[in-house]
Formats: C-alpha cells, sequence, structure tokens
C-alpha cells in the first residue's frame, strides 16, 4: 500500500544529513510508530512522505503511483497529515472545521455525504457537545483531537500523525489511539504516527520503525520491540514484561541501576 524508498533530506547547506536511505513498506490496515530520540528525523520523514519536505533522493509510492507526481488534489485523498502544532481557524466552529477535511472531494458545495461524515467522525471522536462551539473556546487537548477529526473526515489511505497524545491526559491517549485503531480498520487506512511512549506504542501499533543517526535502525513487528534494540536507539535499559496479557516497557535510569 505504501512503499518509502531510499528517502534522503538535508536542511540548507547542512553538512549531515537528517534522513539517509530511508525505506519500508506498509500494508493497509496497519499502525505503525516511528520511534527514536529528539532529532533522529522522524517528524522530516513525516513531512517528506506529505511532500511539506522536498526529498533530495528516493520516492514514496502509495498503491504503486508516486506520491511527489501527484496533483494536489489526488494527494490530499490519499494521504491527510497532523503535525504537532497546528494552524487552525479558531474563529470557525468545530463541525465546520471537521468538515474542511472534505474539501479534496467538494466541487462546488458540501453534500449531504460529505455532511454525514463530518457528523460520524464528530460522533466517533466524542466531539459533539463541542460541535457548535468556537475551536478557541477549547482546551489544547480538545483541538488535537479536532485536528484528528478533521484528517479522519479526509478519509485518506495513508494517515501521518505527529505525536497525536502530547496534549492529551491518559484517559484521552488511549482513547485517541483506540479509535484511531479502529476507524484505520474500518476503512482500510495505513497510520503511521510519532510517539514518545513506548507502552503506548507496543499496545496500539502492529509494526516499529525505529530512527537512529538519521538511517532506520530496526524495523518491523513486535519482534523488533527489545530490550537491546530500545538500548541501541535511546541509551536506556529497559525490561519487556507482560501484565493481563498487555506488554509493558519498564524503562531504568542510571541511578536505579547504581550507577550514579
Amino acid at each position: 500500500m505504501l512503499e518509502v524508498d531510499g528517502i534522503g533530506f538535508t536542511y540548507g547547506r547542512a553538512a549531515k544529513k537528517t534522513l539517509d536511505d530511508i525505506s519500508f513498506a506498509v500494508s493497509k490496515n496497519e499502525c505503525i510508530a516511528v520511534l527514536g530520540n529528539n532529532g533522529a528525523g522522524k517528524s522530516t520523514l513525516l513531512k517528506c512522505i506529505d511532500r511539506i519536505c522536498h526529498a533530495d533522493e528516493g520516492v514514496v509510492l502509495v498503491d504503486d503511483k508516486n506520491v511527489f507526481e501527484m496533483p494536489k488534489k489526488q494527494m490530499a485523498q490519499n494521504i491527510a497529515y497532523v503535525a504537532q502544532a497546528n494552524e487552525v481557524n479558531s474563529s470557525m466552529t468545530v463541525f465546520d472545521t471537521v468538515l474542511l477535511g472534505r474539501k479534496p472531494y467538494i466541487k462546488w458545495d458540501a453534500t449531504h455525504q460529505d455532511t454525514e461524515i463530518a457528523l460520524d467522525i464528530i460522533q466517533k471522536m466524542g466531539l459533539e457537545e463541542f460541535a457548535l462551539r468556537n475551536v478557541s473556546q477549547l482546551s489544547g487537548g480538545e483541538t488535537q483531537k479536532v485536528m484528528l477529526a478533521r484528517a479522519l473526515a479526509q478519509e485518506p489511505r495513508i494517515l501521518l500523525l505527529d505525536e497525536p497524545t502530547s496534549n492529551l491526559d491518559p484517559y484521552n491517549q488511549h482513547e485517541m489511539l483506540h479509535i484511531v485503531r479502529k476507524i484505520a480498520k474500518e476503512h482500510d487506512t495505513c497510520v503511521i504516527l510519532i510517539i514518545h511512549d513506548l507502552n503506548l506504542a507496543i499496545r496500539y501499533c502492529e509494526k516499529f520503525l525505529f530512527l537512529k543517526d538519521a538511517r532506520v535502525f530496526s524495523f518491523g513487528g513486535v519482534e523488533t520491540m527489545t530490550p537491546d534494540t530500545i538500548e541501541e536507539v535511546y541509551g536506556i535499559h529497559t525490561h519487556i514484561i507482560e501484565h493481563m496479557g498487555i506488554p509493558v516497557v519498564v524503562p531504568f535510569a542510571k541511578h536505579d541501576m547504581g550507577l550514579e
């Protein structure tokens, strides 16, 4: 469904590449966690896939079609991107903001189907009570959910999420990822998300892309989420245990191990 082949990118005249020969493939219905330290190139990778950053080399294919050659409207029908910090018209209502996600499909005016899709997403995201409220009246976490709802209304083949849980409390972190995963399964959507919480990643994602030093360190299923990989990438010792059938990553700082 999605193939990233040999993507490379360097900011300006920097001597060091931000991304170097990044390659991986993803099937429909899969939720992929992009993992790595700050500065590993995670956000830049999503921006290259979405053409915000123009890759210096390589190609991105969706169903064997070159993303870099797609017209903007076709691109928007295939890929939706939710950034860490979103620009949003705070004077618009939540409903109108979510309805904007239908823009790639609207010719003259929003149809009844467009409205129904927007309302359905609002309901699934638990935003009904805010539907007619201006976005300016929402909290940061609520606004983040609205931006995700707008992207979901786009009905993309590929959904790119940059730290979607960063402004959410623990309950809403789990709720959002559960909803994203459920909708992805229902609509054959591939979700690629950047996340720092390894426990959320291992619980809600099927595959894991570890980046280190601008390159792919490891990519695969749960078999690649190991203490050795985590220590190599993050420099922290961990154990992975299971509690009530749920895998849990337990980190150990240096002082926990008597090294400080």
